[in-house]
């Protein structure tokens, strides 16, 4: 529970948190539970080709990107990762052959994430299979109709939390 100083040197309870809600307590709940058991079965659904959701997600931004490429600040921004864990996550990826680091031509500091022959091999041979895998553990689950709304209702908190993630 958050305090507050007071100038006798003790200690007092804020009085001023906004706590969830019963309704808000229970989306939240819902929410956090549904994101990790998600994650967690799609991670399980590609284990058996070698990947991890981390993985496949690289492998997705560098097939649909211009040249099968794109900056390592740039992939880190796509894929919501610190620079530091992408470029472990590339450097195993590499010992997989799954991409390559390419330098940026002009730019001594700057590097390409560049996706190979074998991981675009890799990607046509899975997508199948995590796309399934996407439909029967959430998309079989909502209404038609309701995807819009879903999508419309997280835009606000992507943005905002975008916001906060371009000061860091």
């Amino acid at each position: 529970m958050p305090t507050e100083s007071r100038t006798d040197g003790t200690t007092a309870a804020r009085d001023d948190t906004r706590w969830l809600s019963v309704d808000e307590q229970r989306a939240w709940g819902a929410y956090i539970r549904l994101a990790k058991m998600l994650m967690r079965q799609l991670d399980r659904d590609l284990q058996p080709f070698g990947l991890s959701t981390n993985d496949y997600e690289i492998l997705v931004e560098l097939s649909e990107a211009p040249g099968n490429r794109l900056r390592m600040t740039e992939l880190a921004d796509r894929t919501a990762q610190s620079r530091s864990r992408l470029s472990h996550q590339i450097s195993r990826m590499e010992l997989k052959d799954l991409v390559r680091r390419e330098d940026c031509e002009g730019d001594k500091r700057g590097t390409f994430a560049v996706i190979t022959g074998r991981g675009l091999a890799t990607m046509e041979r899975v997508a199948p299979s995590h796309v399934d895998s996407v439909r029967r553990h959430f998309m079989d689950h909502i209404p038609a109709d309701h995807l819009g709304v879903l999508t419309d209702d997280y835009q606000p908190i992507l943005e905002h939390l975008r916001k906060i993630r371009d000061r860091d």
